[in-house]
Order: structure tokens, then C-alpha cells, then sequence
């Protein structure tokens, strides 16, 4: 059975520790679970805290984590999630910054 092929691995530190993490695989084929034919983790935390994280493990399907809460996530193209993401991001350390 082919394997999934990693299309992206990103891992950027910023000056005040926040780690910002993407990883995204291309499944072999898709199947009803991730019909884009996507596996995807994306994340923004700060000391071991996450801040932001939009992934689509199995048995949960696409959905993001915006500080404690989870809720369903529409995915409509790489590109897009990619932008959800880092817009989420840059809003909660601008938040984390104000505080």
C-alpha cells in the first residue's frame, strides 16, 4: 500500500518563543473521512500551550482548536486552510501580546 507523501513540514520559532508548526501530508487516495485526500496538523502554542490548531485526525474529521475551544472546520482548498490558520494565529498572539 503506497504511503502518504509529505507536502509540507514548516517549523518557525518567533523571538518571543511561539512555535508555529505545519504539517501536511497527500494521502494516497482520499476516503470519507478526509475526502480532499489531505492529513493535516497545524499548530501555534507558546511553553507547551496551544494556542491555535487545525487538524482533521480520524474519528474528528476537519476541525480547529482556538485556545480551549473545538469546533468543526469547513475545508475548502490547501490554500485556504493555510490562511484560516495564520490569520487565527496572528489574531491570538496579537491577543496574547495586548493582554
Amino acid at each position: 500500500m503506497p504511503k502518504a507523501e509529505l507536502l509540507i513540514r514548516q517549523r518557525d520559532v518567533l523571538p518571543d518563543g511561539i512555535l508555529i508548526e505545519l504539517k501536511v501530508w497527500q494521502l494516497p487516495r482520499p476516503d470519507a473521512e478526509r475526502p480532499h485526500g489531505l492529513k493535516y496538523s497545524l499548530y501555534c502554542g507558546q511553553n507547551g500551550k496551544r494556542l491555535v490548531g487545525y487538524d482533521n485526525e480520524r474519528g474528528k474529521g476537519d476541525h480547529r482548536h482556538i485556545k480551549t475551544r473545538e469546533e468543526a472546520y469547513v475545508f475548502n482548498t490547501l490554500e485556504q486552510l493555510i490562511q484560516d490558520f495564520y490569520s487565527d494565529a496572528f489574531r491570538m498572539i496579537k491577543e496574547l501580546n495586548d493582554e
